[in-house]
């Protein structure tokens, strides 16, 4: 055994690894690039940044997370279900074990960082993996914390991160050889059989979403900045929905762009990092992520690269949709270094409907608030998870980030309504998705136009225009909006057959009203019907 690098004082046979190979500790992004190549894991783009493919798995593997049942009452707050599916304390030790065994040997790289950017909530976390350029990311992602810091540094929760690793579904009681699973009791987190590090940042993601509840804190899948006046904006939604690109605003400051808490004293960021999707990304209307994608220390997955060049080509799609870039906050030029903020004032839950109905910008009533939040209604689009096609797939994801949520979504929901209440925050629904008619017929709402309205909403110019209400839905639209012809704001006249849009209009607030089932026991009567009119 040897160890490189920066050890911690809290050593790895405190976590029952021993007999391993090298373990490198806390190496620099530069030093674990020169790893990355040497190990031959992935190509140096010719603009620096480290490209990656990872394999059968391009996005998350929801049917592949599990969450330790423990037998006591920690298991009465789970949210159990085809979310957090329960894996037994023996399956867990199975694996794990099989894992520490797998281990010996063997070369690995450790990454001691913190998540939650405010001093009040930081958690300290470690970071295991296999391969050199899963450090790299975890160091982009994640909060990274001084050099004289590192020695005290005792991990709250540690993930063991082996790709190559496959579990034996038959022996090991689970539905395939990919398995994240999170033990909230150990606080440990096991992830094999997937290379796609999407499921490192959003296990802690969920880890986060287990702890921070519980001490009066709501936890949200939502990127946020601030302007120049301290506005704070918050933008929900799943991954290809836009918050990173609306957030990535040069005329404010981001604070983060994916994952975030509010608490009493405000909002503040998880990570330390982005990872935006980078699939025919625009040069002119997403400068930052462009940038970003072109330089040294970014990791690039899935995005092809030619052999020879080393040229990038954003455009091309043969591995996945779901391409995507893991970079630093730090390198964004108008970035929240202390990476918290007062509260909001605006929050845009974002959703691509793949319908073609829902208007492009539409202000929520707070009970109406409360009812798109916990429907969160969107179209899960290509590669973002395992399986998924070419085409968006309709979808409604408890609180717009229901794979992550280990508590009952009234936990969240509840959180929510009391802060928009006290703090007497404007929502507004916003449509990035289709226009014209549904996906295949219309086409997507123009960037340019959906940045128009969110800055008129944060500019308080949406404030004084008139508003008429939609006959299926029950949104308030703007009847004008500065930079966006009048014809766009409302859905219907873009459409040229007005009885297609109608049907198709019934279809989705019939889907709304059948999801919204399962609430209707928990919300209030002025929540339910703040919902679509369906009849």
């Amino acid at each position: 055994m040897q160890q490189l690098g920066q050890p911690g004082q809290f050593g790895l046979e405190n976590q029952g690894i021993t007999n391993y190979g090298t373990a490198y500790w806390n190496l620099s992004p530069t030093e674990l690039v020169e790893q990355v190549i040497l190990r031959k894991e992935g190509l140096l783009s010719a603009d620096g940044a480290v490209v990656v493919n990872t394999g059968h798995h391009t996005g998350r593997s929801p049917n592949d997370k599990y969450v330790v049942r423990q037998g006591d009452q920690t298991d009465e707050i789970i949210w159990w279900g085809k979310i957090n599916q329960p894996l037994s304390v023996d399956q867990f030790e199975r694996l794990h074990q099989k894992m520490l065994g797998y281990l010996q040997n063997r070369d690995f790289f450790v990454q001691d960082l913190n998540v939650g950017a405010h001093p009040n909530y930081t958690i300290p976390i470690r970071i295991i993996t296999e391969k050199a350029w899963s450090a790299i990311f975890s160091n982009n992602l994640f909060i990274r914390i001084a050099k004289d810091q590192i020695p005290n540094h005792v991990p709250l929760f540690t993930v063991i991160h082996c790709p190559d690793f496959l579990a034996n579904p038959k022996e090991d009681g689970i539905g395939s050889s990919t398995f994240i699973v999170l033990n909230l009791k150990e606080r440990l987190i096991l992830i094999g059989g997937s290379a796609y590090a999407g499921e490192i940042k959003k296990s802690i993601f969920s880890v986060m979403n287990y702890l921070l509840p519980q001490k009066g804190v709501l936890s949200m899948h939502c990127s946020a900045n601030v302007g120049v006046k301290g506005d704070v904006a918050l933008f929900f939604g799943l991954s290809g929905t836009g918050k990173t690109t609306l957030s990535s605003d040069m005329e404010r400051s981001l604070i983060g762009d994916d994952e975030h808490g509010w608490s009493q004293e405000g909002i503040f960021n998880f990570e330390g990092g982005c990872y935006a999707k980078t699939i025919r990304l625009n040069p002119k209307y997403e400068p930052i992520i462009w940038d970003a994608a072109h330089r040294f220390g970014t990791v690039l997955e899935n995005v092809v690269c030619n052999p020879t060049t080393r040229d990038i080509d954003l455009d091309d799609e043969s591995l996945t949709e779901n391409t995507r870039g893991a970079y630093p906050i730090t390198i964004v030029p108008n970035h929240v270094s202390e990476g918290y903020a007062g509260h909001p004032k605006n929050i845009f839950f974002l959703t691509a409907d793949a319908f073609g109905v829902m208007p492009p910008i539409a202000r929520l009533s707070p009970a109406q608030a409360m009812y798109y939040f916990l429907s969160g209604y969107t179209s899960k689009l290509a590669g973002t998870e395992r399986g998924l096609g070419k085409e968006p797939q309709a979808t409604y994801s408890t609180c717009f980030g229901a794979p992550f949520l280990p508590l009952y979504p009234r936990v969240y929901a509840d959180l929510l309504g009391k802060f928009i209440q006290e703090h007497e925050v404007n929502v507004w629904l916003l449509n990035t998705g289709w226009t014209g008619g549904p996906y295949g017929v219309g086409q997507r709402f123009s960037l340019p136009y959906t940045r128009a309205m969110v800055k008129a909403a944060l500019t308080g110019e949406l404030e004084s225009v008139q508003y008429v209400q939609e006959k299926y839905f029950g949104l308030f639209i703007p009847v004008q909006c500065p930079g966006v012809p009048d014809e766009v704001l409302d859905p219907i006249q873009t459409w040229k057959n007005k009885q297609d849009y109608e049907a198709q209009a019934r279809q989705l607030a019939g889907l709304f009203a059948g999801n919204f089932k399962q609430y209707e026991g928990l919300v209030s009567e002025e929540v339910i019907q703040a919902g679509p009119i369906h009849s």
